[in-house]
């Protein structure tokens, strides 16, 4: 089997676990880096590929199989836009765009021309997910009721002494880790098709936000909770708790997520089923059928890219669309927009924001 050549745009942290992902998979091999910082001529020698400074000179000089745009979130629309013209099939790292309206224009383009894009909402190819997607789908804990969700982790004062502008608007968990968990929510959940938010900066009292309150509604008519907050000492978030991560401390004891049916329940990510054998039985007077579902613990990260194989050859289409990751960033800004003015915004595909 030939291997696929791939580029990766952005030489930065994430650019480079691409490269590490690449270089272990046999499906494919690392062609070229793009980046023009001062870093990267090192870099691109010591991984013994080509470096160009441009996407545009890369498509001139030979065109690869596929590209990783993992480069700052101004540059993905205008990349992505570039590997549509070269009809380079194409991987954006998250957000697919730093505006809505950006983001619409990569949506007609891509619509338009063909060209397989997928965002990297790296989470959706966790094989967590995809066991309580299935076990959500086999109707386990009958008809969706609600979602009681939360990010709660506490960030270092360090973090914030590296990038001072993480202490300002824009710089805080609705804008930096929220989307995350609106991948995942929607993917568990259904659409979401509008949110209210209150957010407090009381703990650390910079500019932005430490701690958001966040209702959802469903299109299903479910409605969720989620607590939101980059100061809270306590181990339940996704990081803390799916054992993806090495770089994390987990605890397999707790969950981030309860998605609560008419029939019973699942924690996530524990994966364990509080359910009722048949409708007769309901009622909080009775006890559960109890049991965890068993589920493979492994990098989705590693999976994200043998999937964008599969794409590139034509065998799969994008798990995450450009409008799929369009609409994490349209629910994200709206959580935002209702903190800021205490209003229930509405997140449907076409609404205002």
């Amino acid at each position: 089997m030939r291997q696929l050549q791939l580029a990766v745009a952005g030489a930065g942290l994430i650019g480079r676990r691409h490269i590490e992902l690449i270089q272990q998979n046999p499906r494919c091999r690392l062609a070229a880096i793009v980046d023009p910082g001062p870093a990267a001529d090192a870099f691109a020698q010591r991984a013994g590929v080509p470096l160009f400074r441009t996407l545009g000179e890369l498509f001139a000089a030979n065109r690869p199989d596929g590209v990783v745009l993992a480069t700052p979130n101004q540059l993905h629309v205008e990349q992505a836009l570039a590997c549509i013209d070269a009809r380079v099939p194409a991987l954006i790292e998250k957000p697919v765009a730093h505006t809505l309206e950006a983001g619409e224009r990569l949506c007609a383009a891509a619509d338009a021309a063909g060209v397989p894009l997928l965002v990297g909402h790296h989470r959706a190819h966790s094989p967590i997910l995809a066991k309580a997607r299935e076990i959500i789908g086999q109707g386990k804990i009958g008809k969706i009721v609600g979602v009681m969700g939360s990010a709660v982790f506490f960030k270092p004062d360090e973090y914030f002494a590296a990038a001072p502008w993480r202490r300002e608007a824009g710089g805080g968990p609705i804008l930096l880790n929220m989307i995350h968990e609106i991948g995942n929510l929607r993917s568990l959940c259904g659409e979401i098709v509008a949110v209210q938010a209150f957010a407090s900066n009381a703990a650390r009292g910079f500019a932005v936000e430490d701690t958001v309150a966040i209702n959802l509604r469903f299109e299903n008519g479910a409605l969720g909770t989620f607590l939101l907050s980059d100061t809270a000492a306590s181990p339940r978030s996704w990081e803390q708790t799916s054992q993806e991560n090495k770089d994390y401390a987990s605890y397999d004891d707790e969950d981030c997520y309860v998605i609560t049916g008419d029939m019973g329940s699942l924690a996530v990510p524990t994966m364990r089923l509080k359910t009722y054998a048949r409708k007769e039985d309901r009622s909080w007077w009775k006890p559960f059928e109890r049991s965890v579902a068993q589920v493979e613990r492994s990098d989705p990260l590693e999976h994200q890219l043998d999937h964008f194989c599969d794409v590139i050859a034509g065998n799969a289409q994008p798990l995450v669309t450009v409008r799929d990751g369009l609409q994490n960033l349209r629910i994200t800004e709206a959580i935002a927009e209702s903190a800021r003015t205490g209003t229930i915004i509405d997140t449907r595909i076409g609404a205002t924001v």
